[in-house]
């Protein structure tokens, strides 16, 4: 039942993702970014595999996509992410699919919703974006899929994990961390590869 509902969850994503048709955007400057994950984000994903047992680091990278690249095309990216980490590392499809939707998917969809809040009930400025869509953005969308990860797993069978969600909060903030910086980083150099960042609305200036 429990690895039924993550790959009814994948699926609905992806097909939802590619009815979108999100390739299109690669025509344009998101294809750089759209590579560059595919070619680095499974190294990170696999870090739990390379480190000393029992220190588990595992970083996400999804709420950064969905800056970049949006929600769709960041479902794809995820799902070749995915792919990539199933060929090349050791765990078996079932944990790779864990990760797949709860490192990835929920992560990312949280991120689109906390990103659509903020537009619709907080004005549109640099920092609104940075700090808030992009570093407390990201803490609050790993933190909620974290929960509800443990939650979950709890309501499958499994045993409540001690201090769980103080690994998870730390993690969220880790990641917070990591995509803030690089959205900072993307708004002042590279603003073309960010989907969601607009200089029109963003950089306005005031009205009187």
């Amino acid at each position: 039942m429990w690895m039924t509902l993550n790959l009814l969850m994948a699926v609905a994503c992806v097909l939802l993702a590619a009815w979108l048709r999100p390739w299109r955007m690669l025509r344009g400057p998101l294809l750089t970014p759209a590579l560059a994950a595919v070619a680095l984000l499974p190294w990170v994903w696999l870090l739990p595999q390379k480190m000393p047992q029992g220190l588990q680091v595992q970083l996400s990278g999804a709420c950064l996509l969905v800056l970049m690249l949006g929600w769709p095309l960041a479902v794809l990216v995820l799902a070749a992410v995915a792919v990539v980490v199933w060929q090349v590392g050791q765990s078996p499809t079932e944990q790779v699919l864990v990760q797949w939707v709860w490192i990835g998917l929920v992560p990312a969809t949280l991120a689109l919703a906390v990103g659509a809040a903020l537009r619709r009930w907080l004005p549109a400025n640099l920092f609104i974006y940075t700090l808030g869509r992009a570093f407390l953005g990201t803490a609050l969308s790993m933190f909620l899929a974290g929960v509800m990860l443990e939650w979950l797993l709890e309501l499958a069978g499994q045993p409540p994990r001690e201090q769980a969600m103080v690994a998870r909060w730390l993690m969220a903030w880790g990641d917070a961390f990591l995509t803030g910086m690089a959205g900072a980083i993307f708004v002042a150099f590279v603003p073309q590869w960010l989907a969601t960042w607009s200089d029109e609305r963003y950089l306005r200036p005031p009205s009187d």
